[in-house]
This record gives structure tokens, C-alpha cells and sequence, in this order.
């Protein structure tokens, strides 16, 4: 493996695009006109922090990733690049990606960029070994990309902001549980503990995935509800809302790693079909 393609691994590119695409489509919801050039910028400034963020995360977890099967042939547990090194890369593109925010939008963004940051990479992190509360402390930074979009577009903390982040907030609880069930194996073998409390897969854990899933249905029309949209976005979440219930429904009557796995799968869609809506239905 070149250097070079073990500090794009070291971004987790996927995930970070997910997260910058969500943030782009906070932007798009809080600026007056359709400016697809500055989504873009915001998109890239935030997938520079998102990449930072998640290279912190492989830092501190060298040696965990070494026990499990599925991180093993990441670069650092490799010895491709060394701790130094991706502290370094840590620094440029974080930087870059503040920077950007900062400069080009304004100085809130780039500070709830940098509060996303920290709490993802020295709050979460080492919390996956200590408690499940380390899903809702990490759910916070993973809830903030749409914020930060929609206060680089406003310059300001709205309401529709807040409700945005309140959306994409409630969703990574299904979504990391149903990924937490079908890697559990691989989970424990470093420690990690990701299902809530007790942490079996069980109807207990089945039953508080539904729970967050059915909280989601109503929070997701909040944006209705206020004004932010059209009539076509809420039919939209709510067909999405029952459809990713009912996948919950059956994770509670089989509590098998196939319905969770579909859960997973399901969340993956879930999310940018709703933000695209959004963005389509904005009034």
C-alpha cells in the first residue's frame, strides 16, 4: 500500500462524505438561493474536519483496531504511517478544513466544526470502552453537520438548525445500534461497548431501537411544521419513517443479526432520501 493511499484510508472517505453531504444540505435549507458552488466548498471544508476527525479516532485506537478483524489492515496498525505522521495529516487538513469554514463563511461555523471535532475524536473515542453512553455523546458530533451547513449560509443558531440537527441526531441511534448488533463479535474482542446497556442482543436492545426509530417519525416533520418546506417532503418522511420502523418490528421478532443488518442498510437510505426531500420540497 503507497503513502499516499493509506492517508486517503485514514479519512474513512465514505463516511466523511456522508457527513459532508449532510452539511452541504444544511447550507442549501439555509441560504436564500440555490448556491450550488458554496454548498460545494461547505461540503468539502467539512469532509477536511470529518477526515481529521475520524484520523484522530485511528490514532488513539492502533491497538484495538489490531484485535479486530475487520480494522486490522488499516494503515496505522499496519505500520504503514506512523502515529507522528497521521498526527500530522491530523493538523494540515483539520486546519485547512477550519480555515475554509471560517474565511469563506463564517467564524460559528468553523467553531461548531472544531466542538464536532473534539468531541468526536477526544470525547467518543475513548468512551467506546468505558460505556454505552459513549453512542449518544457521539451522536452529537454526528448530528452537527447539517447545523454547521445551515449557520454557514445564516451566520446564525435558528431554529431550523437546531431541528435539523435534532433529525440526523436521533437517527445514528438505530442506525450505530443496528451496526453495533452486527459487529458485536468484532466489537468485543477490543472492548468496545456500543449496544445500550446491558449490551446483548436482545428484545431489550431490539426494543429501544424501535423506541428511538418511532421518536424519529414525528421529529422528522417538525420542518413542516415550521415552515421549511412543502407538502410533498412530509409524505416523504413519513412513508421513510414507518418503512425504517417496520424494520425495527422485525428486528423485535427475531432479534437475528439479518434484521439488524437490514436496520443498518436501512438507516444508510433513510437519511439522504429525507435531506434530499428537503432540499426539493424548500419553500
Amino acid at each position: 500500500m503507497s503513502k499516499a493511499k493509506a492517508y486517503f484510508q485514514l479519512i474513512k472517505f465514505r463516511l466523511a462524505l456522508t457527513v459532508a453531504f449532510s452539511s452541504a444540505i444544511g447550507y442549501l435549507l439555509g441560504a436564500n438561493e440555490l448556491h450550488w458552488g458554496r454548498a460545494l466548498l461547505v461540503m468539502v471544508g467539512g469532509l477536511a474536519v470529518t477526515g481529521a476527525a475520524n484520523t484522530i479516532n485511528q490514532i488513539f485506537e492502533i491497538d484495538l483496531d489490531r484485535q479486530m478483524k475487520r480494522t486490522a489492515q488499516r494503515p496505522l496498525p499496519l505500520g504503514i504511517l506512523s502515529p507522528l505522521e497521521a498526527w500530522v495529516f491530523t493538523l494540515v487538513l483539520g486546519g485547512a478544513g477550519l480555515t475554509l469554514l471560517a474565511l469563506v463563511f463564517n467564524p460559528l461555523s468553523a467553531a461548531l466544526a472544531l466542538l464536532s471535532l473534539i468531541l468526536y475524536g477526544f470525547v467518543y473515542t475513548p468512551l467506546k470502552t468505558i460505556s454505552p453512553i459513549c453512542v449518544a455523546v457521539g451522536a452529537i458530533p454526528g448530528g452537527l453537520p447539517p447545523l454547521i451547513g445551515w449557520v454557514a449560509a445564516t451566520g446564525f443558531l435558528g431554529l431550523q438548525g437546531w431541528i435539523l440537527f435534532g433529525i440526523q441526531f436521533m437517527w445514528q441511534f438505530p442506525h450505530f445500534w443496528a451496526i453495533a448488533w452486527v459487529l458485536d463479535d468484532d466489537y468485543k474482542k477490543a472492548g468496545f461497548k456500543m449496544l445500550p446497556s446491558p449490551g446483548k442482543k436482545d428484545l431489550r436492545t431490539a426494543f429501544q431501537i424501535m423506541t428511538y426509530t418511532m421518536v424519529l417519525i414525528p421529529l422528522s416533520l417538525l420542518p413542516f411544521y415550521f415552515g421549511m418546506t412543502g407538502t410533498v417532503y412530509p409524505m416523504v418522511a413519513a412513508v421513510c419513517g414507518v418503512l425504517f420502523l417496520m424494520q425495527t418490528f422485525y428486528l423485535m421478532r427475531t432479534v437475528s443479526k439479518k434484521a439488524a443488518m437490514s436496520i443498518m442498510f436501512g438507516s444508510f437510505l433513510y437519511l439522504p432520501i429525507v435531506q434530499i426531500a428537503l432540499v426539493l420540497d424548500k419553500i
